[in-house]
């Protein structure tokens, strides 16, 4: 089984288990043999992978609010899990402009509050903190972001993502520093897409909606370019990162998990890509009209994943738009969307094999 068959009839939370990444990486435990237990809010909507999946009745679902400390503490400790993946979060740069503070009181203090919960639960063995791209301090060059450069954020997102690989660094300097201590890890990822995600004011779903709907997809930047992948890539990081954490020991640190070059993109190109495999659509371009601050150039320097992981992606561009196109049709023809969900996880692992990336190994 991949990942050396580690996660079998292990107990592994995930926070933001009705999120867009949050869903497919606990419906890919719950394939790995997992005991998956989620703590979040509400799925946004009933289209959600969450919702349409059937989850809920497939994991252990709780809704919690992971700013309530006093509350979250005994909870994970009556829960008693050896690894945690942590994804819970304020995802939005546009809901960070609107609403800073809560952009910070989840994604920092948040943080900090899993950390605390680690801290006094014996059980946790290694601990996934998953924070962002945008975590580093933007300076829009032409290469890479590597795991060693500066943190910073020019808007209250990638602020609060920043202040939260800070709190995790503290930790681990601070409290889990000793033999025994839980192995604990920051990833950051780029532009993840897939199905199932319907939120506002992000590209897919803006051109998922406007192909549904017979309208133009309107492109606020179609000239920025992002490190598009598809949602299955950084997962197998993750995954990959936690088995092997909690298999050999400490490779506590922060971890970027990316595409390869040819799929950084403008997101013209990949509109265009997903207008011709949807099989229609048109582009309006409204540049210009952006009412807060997005970068243009962003991408990650994933050696250090392929040096001492071994882990690089699966996916062409191309594979990546039709495995993401592929399930917002098949949700718009009323499909069994679990049974496809983890046919798209079966097919993605086969792929992965099948090229010799070593998580996928049997």
């Amino acid at each position: 089984m991949a990942f050396e068959n580690i996660y079998k009839g292990k107990r592994v939370l995930v926070t933001g288990h009705t999120g867009f990444k949050g869903s497919w990486l606990s419906l890919w435990l719950a394939q790995l043999g997992a005991e998956v237990y989620g703590i979040a809010l509400e799925p946004r909507t009933k289209s959600d992978n969450f919702v349409v999946t059937g989850l809920e009745d497939k994991i252990k679902h709780y809704l919690f609010d992971i700013r309530l400390k006093e509350d979250l503490i005994p909870f994970i400790e009556q829960i008693q899990p050896e690894m945690v993946f942590h994804l819970a979060a304020q995802a939005l740069v546009k809901n960070a402009f609107d609403d800073p503070a809560d952009t910070y009181e989840t994604n920092l203090m948040g943080t900090v509050h899993i950390l605390e919960a680690i801290r006094h639960t014996p059980s946790v063995k290694t601990a996934v903190m998953i924070t962002s791209d945008k975590c580093y301090k933007n300076v829009e060059w032409e290469w890479g972001y590597r795991e060693t450069d500066d943190l910073g954020g020019l808007d209250p997102y990638g602020a609060s993502k920043a202040c939260a690989e800070m709190a995790i660094q503290s930790y681990r300097e601070s409290f889990f520093n000793t033999p025994g201590s839980p192995l604990v890890a920051s990833t950051r990822a780029g532009n993840v897409i897939g199905g199932g995600d319907w939120s506002e004011k992000r590209i897919v779903p803006d051109i998922i909606k406007a192909l549904m709907a017979n309208k133009p997809v309107e492109l606020r930047s179609p000239r920025a370019t992002r490190p598009w992948q598809f949602v299955l890539e950084p997962l197998s990081g993750y995954l990959w990162l936690g088995a092997k954490m909690y298999k050999e020991g400490d490779l506590t640190s922060g971890w970027n998990f990316g595409p390869e070059v040819s799929t950084i993109v403008p997101v013209q190109t990949l509109t265009e890509k997903m207008i011709k495999t949807w099989g229609s659509g048109t582009i309006k371009d409204i540049s210009g009209k952006n009412s807060f601050h997005e970068a243009t150039l962003l991408s990650l320097d994933i050696s250090k994943a392929r040096h001492y992981l071994h882990w690089r992606p699966t996916l062409t561009l191309n594979e990546t738009v039709d495995f993401t196109v592929q399930w917002y049709k098949k949700f718009t023809e009323k499909e069994n969307m679990f049974e496809f969900a983890v046919k798209q996880v079966n097919s993605y692992t086969q792929k992965a094999l099948e090229r010799g990336i070593e998580w996928a190994k049997q």
